[in-house]
């Protein structure tokens, strides 16, 4: 909103006003709006969930730590959505496909979470939503997010390739800004196909419709069920790594300001050029989104660190993760997903091998085996003897070295 009023601004020559013609700048004011948003008015909601005894209620399973955190107050994950939406509503241009599609995707799976967590809290039912139905609310944002990205006129990518490539369907020569003008050996071509990033491969573009034979005109029927899946893996996966105090939002951090890079590099047609990445336009209004995501996650820490103060809960846990899931989505790094997300990804695994061994080897040999002391693995290390606030200290140091794996990837090929 401030975006249109500092435009009609700057056409007067008010000084500053063209300030906000900078994502930089307007990058920057998200960051700080939503740690202010987060730290300042947390307090308040925290204040509020108390009162309304709005309180985590805790299984005992054994752990150090946990029956202490009876009755910290939940659903805090209201903090991180206010604290992403506000200043993306205040700094970014409102019109943007990308925009639009990231506060879908937030709201969508905010509401999903807050079901969820309302039924255990006011219901007193521990179970919450029903699996099935989170399910179906997470497909449902999948169609949106993959529908809107498949058939918008808006979303487009331009690609660099051979001075002699012959154009195929739904392609044309675009203009480019080249970092080194004198070189007539490439071109850009603008697509709107659904291309995506192959890591640590040269000219890495791979187009899903391609898996139907190339010259296929249904492409969406791969590319949907793709953004589903992903979108629900990712959730779930930030869902389940939400188990210690900091965990999940010190991690979603870490991947956020990954993917601010990503998104910055890949909008930026000089840094695309360079490093000979898909260039997206008008996927820089996405850097001040993941902007305001970080300062939530890294301002919602200044309660949920240990020992926390308030929980995500259900709430902030799937948002983060499909809102991770649908920007990586949104600037073709979706393949980078295991890597960026790996901290997640080990969490997920390291339950689907317990579950699966434990009913192996119940059917096997007569009682059911487990390869964990606990899973998520988290637990596991807990278990063990390790101090919670250790281990979430590991993981974001985990994250960290991820994070610029995938970074790393840009020039790694």
């Amino acid at each position: 909103m401030l975006y249109y009023l500092f435009e009609l601004l700057d056409n007067y020559n008010v000084p500053g006003a063209g300030l906000f013609g900078y994502i930089s700048f307007r990058s920057a004011l998200a960051l700080i709006a939503s740690l202010i948003i987060s730290i300042v008015f947390g307090k308040r909601i925290i204040a509020r969930l108390q009162k309304q005894q709005i309180g985590e209620t805790v299984r005992d399973l054994g752990l150090a730590g946990q029956i202490e955190k009876t009755g910290t107050p939940t659903m805090g994950g209201l903090i991180i959505l206010g604290a992403i939406l506000i200043p993306t509503l205040l700094f970014a241009r409102l019109e943007n496909v990308y925009v639009i599609t990231m506060i879908i995707a937030t709201v969508w799976l905010g509401m999903i979470g807050f079901i969820d967590d309302y039924i255990k809290v006011f219901k007193k039912n521990k179970e919450g939503l029903k699996g099935k139905f989170k399910v179906v609310g997470q497909i449902g944002v999948g169609l949106i997010v993959g529908s809107v990205l498949y058939f918008s006129d808006d979303v487009v990518v331009h690609k660099r390739v051979a001075s002699d490539y012959s154009l195929k369907e739904g392609e044309k020569n675009v203009s480019h800004q080249h970092t080194s003008s004198g070189d007539k050996s490439f071109k850009w071509v603008e697509t709107d196909e659904m291309t995506t990033t192959i890591p640590f491969v040269k000219d890495n573009e791979f187009n899903y419709k391609w898996l139907l034979g190339g010259s296929s005109s249904y492409g969406w029927l791969i590319f949907i069920p793709i953004v589903i899946f992903i979108v629900i893996a990712v959730s779930n996966g930030a869902n389940m790594t939400d188990g210690l105090d900091g965990l999940a939002t010190g991690t979603s951090a870490i991947v956020g300001i990954a993917l601010a890079i990503l998104a910055y590099v890949s909008s930026h047609v000089r840094f695309s050029d360079y490093l000979n990445v898909m260039y997206i336009p008008f996927a820089e209004e996405l850097v001040i989104f993941i902007s305001a995501f970080v300062g939530a996650c890294i301002g919602f820490l200044w309660y949920n660190s240990y020992p926390a103060q308030v929980f995500m809960g259900d709430t902030g846990s799937l948002a983060i993760g499909g809102i991770i899931a649908v920007f990586a989505i949104s600037i073709r790094k979706e393949l980078l997903i295991p890597v960026l997300c790996g901290v997640f990804l080990i969490e997920n695994i390291s339950v689907m091998l317990q579950v699966g061994y434990f009913k192996y080897s119940r059917k096997k040999y007569g009682e059911g085996r487990r390869i964990f002391k606990m899973a998520p693995l988290h637990h596991h290390y807990q278990k063990s003897g390790l101090h919670e606030a250790k281990i979430v200290a590991r993981f974001w140091i985990l994250a960290v070295l991820l994070a610029v794996v995938t970074i790393v990837t840009l020039k790694v090929r």
